[in-house]
């Protein structure tokens, strides 16, 4: 399935959107460049969780808990190396009480579940990783594109294609 965010604005909508069709046990993967949109994404979502508190990237503390029913966990595995960084976070003891949310997850965080909506954001601009980033701030349009890795999360892409 793909979605277009025109905006910023559009961003928070989708993931508002995908909000009414998450609950506590779902995992949802971010990928993108940097300044796709991840983190823009991830307020809407908390916006339609209902989550208390402010949204802001993890990328320096690496993991956000944000209080609600269910709470939101928010995770940036950017500057997670191994396994056993992953595994010092125990995200596995939150994962059937919240919605979690990993940006950067590829590779490192598929173990939580094999169950997992992945959402993969492409930009006309912005920097990979390791690129010079000058064109970050530009809104330019997004395409999310959302895949499913098994039953359920096949059934939210369903729900939202109604």
């Amino acid at each position: 399935m793909e979605l277009i965010a025109r905006s910023a604005d559009d961003m928070r909508a989708i993931g508002a959107k995908i909000a009414t069709h998450v609950g506590a046990g779902d995992l949802i993967m971010l990928s993108g460049p940097l300044g796709a949109g991840k983190t823009t994404f991830v307020q809407g979502l908390a916006e339609g969780l209902g989550v208390r508190g402010r949204v802001t990237s993890p990328t320096f503390v690496i993991s956000h808990v944000h209080r609600g029913e269910p709470d939101l966990v928010h995770v940036d595995a950017y500057r997670l190396e191994s396994l056993d960084d992953v595994d010092a976070l125990d995200l596995d003891t939150s994962l059937e009480e919240s919605v979690t949310v990993v940006e950067w997850g590829r590779g490192k965080t598929d173990g939580l579940s094999e169950d997992r909506l992945e959402i993969e954001i492409h930009r006309e601009t912005g920097a990979a990783a390791d690129e010079d980033p000058e064109d970050l701030f530009v809104d330019s349009p997004r395409t999310l594109v959302l895949s499913a890795t098994g039953e359920h999360s096949q059934a939210i892409l369903e729900a939202l294609e109604q």
